[in-house]
């Protein structure tokens, strides 16, 4: 049977804004790996579940027909890549999201005749059990990146939390999450992969990774920022708009200009041992004996909650537009499941 016909996984787990998008428009310039653009469907439908109520065959192909048509709506279009509900409902070992997760990104691959799908979604680490489950072959990649970089990138993002306390807090469960996976899987299915030394070596890095994979390393994986994904991302979102340039290779270390001394003094606070496992130095190591009040971070809740406002505020229309057909369609479901509860 031909290996696109039967494709393996690849998830890549971290958080966001550690170069994962970088990653997988280098990964898909490889023919042997299609990595779409990520709708996050685990994130998004796994708390929307308990609409669905247990899924009977209708419910399930109701749940099916959702997740598509979420799919189809995503900011950066699956080029080539055709859904097919019923195709999915009848490869459906379980009635199940993962099942559909799997299905979807099998597609991408089959659609390509690659002998991987990849999904950035980055979270998903959170749900490794249930993945494991279904994708017992699946490959994790482990991008990580100097916290407080991350931090300072998710504060100018349209997405995600705003205050350095709560970026702080996602980096560890992330982190602490993604660093407990690798005790668990065996060193064959887990890479762990550090992103200031893909800038800095990306032809290295890539080739190891490629190694890891199994498939053959290409010079145009590193040409990225001239395909037409990379393109096509870049012009669907500012936060992406990098990925329609060669890699930045100084692209480290921002945080000691542009967080202030306070907000570095928080993150270190909370991620002193993580960074330091991770191999990062502490800008003051005197930060791991910090204590941060209740009273503070009640202050911090009500920052974030404005701060979030703000960034929405401000962001560029055409960023809010692609974003629009999404969340129409989450919108529709909630309200559809509410009014047949009356």
């Amino acid at each position: 049977m031909e290996s696109f016909l039967n494709p393996d996984g690849i998830q890549i787990i971290g958080t966001q804004r550690s170069g994962s998008n970088l990653l997988r428009v280098i990964l898909d310039q490889s023919d042997q790996i299609a990595s779409p653009h990520p709708p996050h469907i685990l994130v998004t439908f796994v708390p929307l579940l308990d609409l669905y109520g247990f899924l009977t065959e209708e419910k399930y192909k109701l749940l099916i027909n959702d997740v598509v048509n979420y799919v189809r709506a995503n900011p950066v279009p699956w080029d080539g890549v055709e859904l097919n509900e019923d195709w999915i409902f009848e490869n459906s070992k379980t009635y199940s999201l993962f099942e559909i997760n799997r299905l979807i990104y099998e597609t991408a691959a089959r659609a390509k005749k690659a002998k991987y799908w990849c999904c950035k979604s980055m979270a998903n680490v959170h749900y490794a059990a249930d993945l494991e489950k279904r994708s017992p072959n699946l490959k994790y990649i482990y991008l990580y990146r100097d916290g407080r970089d991350v931090a300072l990138s998710f504060k100018k993002a349209i997405v995600g939390e705003k205050h350095i306390y709560h970026l702080a807090k996602q980096w560890f469960k992330d982190q602490s999450a993604c660093i407990e996976l690798s005790k668990r899987i065996s060193k064959d299915r887990f890479f762990s992969l550090n992103y200031e030394e893909l800038i800095t070596k990306p032809a290295e890095v890539i080739q190891n990774l490629c190694r890891f994979l199994g498939i053959d390393y290409s010079e145009k994986m590193l040409d990225f920022h001239n395909s037409k994904e990379s393109q096509a991302t870049a012009n669907a979102g500012e936060m992406w708009e990098n990925l329609a340039k060669p890699i930045i290779k100084d692209n480290t270390g921002k945080f000691r200009k542009e967080l202030s001394i306070e907000e570095i003094n928080i993150f270190e606070c909370i991620n002193h041992q993580t960074l330091t496992e991770l191999g990062y130095v502490l800008d003051r190591p005197e930060n791991k004996d910090k204590l941060i009040s209740v009273e503070e971070i009640e202050e911090y809740n009500l920052e974030n909650n404005l701060l979030k406002k703000r960034i929405l505020l401000n962001a560029r229309q055409s960023d809010l537009d692609n974003r629009g057909p999404q969340l129409e369609i989450l919108k529709k479901i909630k309200s559809q499941h509410l009014a047949a509860k009356v």
